[in-house]
């Protein structure tokens, strides 16, 4: 709520005017300023397991805010800096103006401020011109199921948008129900029973024009107001409500999070502290109330944001932190708050030797108190850092850090070779790390490693350290990018593939078989269909697909495969011309045969 109330303040501040496109390059690992001077050098120990796989980095997985006050929304800069930044997923028109926001006029009730030129259209020309997807969160709180479902005629059906995920309605329980009053709902009952069977006619409708849409519901962060406070009339809180009447309908969840932190010290924290949790009681609330859905439920994150030192070095360690843990932790989507927001210039302040303009965007704004329009702030540089960390499709496996002080992330590619992001919350002391790996034979080379240092205005590059020994200066985020020496790899394996085809679909079995002499701990296997076939639902495994390549990743309780041994999962599917067999098996990156 605090988040909220926060941005519903600087959301009335207009951007518009000239853009200044400032872009962020690669330079030479640059000097950190006098300020990030360190007085001495602390130790720490990484472990990166290769063969553990947490998650699959998720096609829409890095994903940021965009609002139609912005006037800057929309211009070529903006697709450039998104682009750049690596962010696959746009969200759209704005947090909480979207419960008052009518595409069709492109107006917001209420007064709200609408800047010229950022209409659908052109915001999902926006997108596109980013290689992102657009996200939509529909009118809930003033609109109806008819115009939600008429967007999506539009979008999909008029204009062949192709937009996959809505949501209906923001940040619905603040509504007043509760208490306190942010969003617009002019329903004459506020309680989470409304919101649920309103939810269930706009999922009829909309998916009545386009079935293939996912479309999310509203949840309470867990562990945040008003999580657990059960409303007057009301038999059970915000989120058992909603899941208790639409979880078995439902898409996916969505949640924001904005963590309340009284300093740095505390805000860095926050990643580890708070997202694990989280993410496990969102998955026992759908377990318990989505049924035999339960397996199709994501979890989206459409709002975080540090809310705490807004455009100064914590927030830029903070960033990739939440995200890449979110993304370990389940979730699909997280969308930052926001591309650009605007500021109250009475609130500008230093943090850890930088000027802190209390701005909630990635980039300036243009106020007369910040710097030239869209000049990056470090939550842009932290969420770029991750381009080098790792792309869609590659497998996060595990990595454990000897220290709480030191942020460990690993990410296995297709083809066998490991990153590691490190990321040193200690703001006076560089670190040294030791880095092991099992699952991974690193290369004797020199790697390649990116850095973006304390309060610096752009991310270096060098061929530095060694794959066992990685120094970290101090408030920096380091990302160490190895390739596979011999020895690499998963060792010999081999894929049997059965299917029960029919006109139109087929089921298929996939054993995977170690015949290696040594135990893989955490599977992903991958191919690709030659034809135009497409995974439904699967069991035993987690199976995404993208265009042609399928990445499947084993489940909790099957992810040992000793040698000799051998796992399975199924899915189901549909294809029309060709269904013929997968080619292109692999196991962790490294190629097996078909049995």
């Amino acid at each position: 709520m605090r988040g909220s109330m926060r941005r519903g303040v600087t959301r009335l501040i207009a951007l518009a005017g000239a853009t200044i496109a400032v872009t962020a390059g690669l330079s030479p690992l640059p000097t950190p300023p006098a300020s990030a001077a360190t007085t001495a050098t602390t130790a720490a120990t990484v472990s990166v397991d290769a063969g553990q796989t947490l998650a699959t980095i998720p096609a829409a997985g890095v994903g940021m805010n965009v609002a139609v006050w912005d006037g800057r929304m929309n211009d070529p800069a903006t697709s450039t800096l998104l682009k750049d930044a690596g962010v696959k997923a746009v969200r759209y028109p704005g947090g909480s103006y979207a419960d008052g926001y009518h595409w069709q006029t492109h107006t917001v009730e209420g007064g709200g401020y609408v800047a010229p030129d950022t209409g659908f259209d052109a915001y999902v020309a926006t997108s596109r011109a980013a290689g992102a997807q657009p996200i939509v969160t529909a009118n809930y709180g003033s609109g109806t199921a008819q115009e939600a479902a008429d967007w999506v005629r539009y979008a999909n059906v008029t204009k062949g948008y192709g937009i996959k995920y809505w949501e209906i309605g923001n940040e619905v329980y603040g509504n007043g129900h509760y208490g306190a009053e942010w969003e617009m709902d002019k329903h004459a009952s506020k309680s989470p029973t409304t919101y649920a069977t309103n939810l269930l006619d706009y999922i009829t409708a909309m998916k009545a024009v386009d079935p293939t849409i996912k479309i999310g519901a509203v949840l309470t962060t867990p562990g945040n107001w008003p999580d657990g406070i059960v409303g007057p009339g009301d038999t059970m809180d915000w989120n058992r409500t909603v899941m208790s009447i639409a979880g078995s309908r439902i898409d996916f969840v969505i949640v924001h999070h904005y963590p309340n932190s009284a300093n740095e010290a505390e805000l860095v924290t926050k990643p580890q502290a708070e997202v694990p949790a989280m993410t496990s009681a969102l998955r026992a609330l759908i377990n318990q109330y989505a049924g035999g859905n339960a397996p199709n439920v994501g979890i989206a994150v459409t709002e975080d944001s540090s809310n705490y030192a807004l455009n100064t070095s914590p927030s830029g360690l903070y960033a990739p932190d939440v995200y890449l843990t979110w993304m370990e932790n389940g979730a699909f989507n997280i969308d930052w708050w926001n591309l650009r927001n605007g500021t109250d210039c009475s609130k500008v302040t230093t943090i850890q030797g930088a000027t802190d303009y209390n701005d909630g965007g990635v980039v300036s704004s243009g106020a007369s108190c910040e710097p030239p329009a869209n000049t990056p702030f470090p939550p842009y540089y932290g969420i770029q850092m991750m381009t080098k960390l790792g792309a869609p499709g590659d497998a996060l496996v595990r990595a454990t850090s000897s220290t709480a002080m030191l942020s460990a992330h690993a990410v296995k590619r297709a083809n066998g070779d490991v990153s590691v992001m490190l990321i040193n919350k200690d703001p006076g002391n560089d670190t040294t790390v030791n880095l092991s790996y099992s699952g991974f034979t690193p290369s004797s080379a020199t790697p390649t490693v990116y850095s973006y240092l304390k309060n610096a205005s752009s991310i270096g590059s060098a061929s530095t350290g060694s794959a066992a020994t990685q120094t970290v200066p101090a408030y920096s985020i380091v990302v160490v990018q190895l390739r596979a020496g011999s020895g690499g790899g998963t060792g010999a394996c081999r894929v049997d593939y059965t299917k029960n085809e029919w006109q139109g679909g087929l089921t298929a079995s996939v054993t995977i078989r170690n015949t290696g002499a040594s135990a893989v701990n955490g599977w992903r296997l991958t191919f690709t269909f030659p034809g135009d076939t497409k995974v439904t639902a699967a069991w035993n495994a987690s199976v995404t697909q993208s265009g042609a390549a399928v990445t499947a990743t084993n489940a909790s309780y099957n992810g040992a495969i000793p040698a000799g041994g051998s796992q399975s999962f199924g899915f189901q599917g549909t294809w029309t011309s060709s269904d013929a067999n997968p080619t292109g098996f692999a196991l962790n990156g490294s190629a097996c045969s078909a049995g």
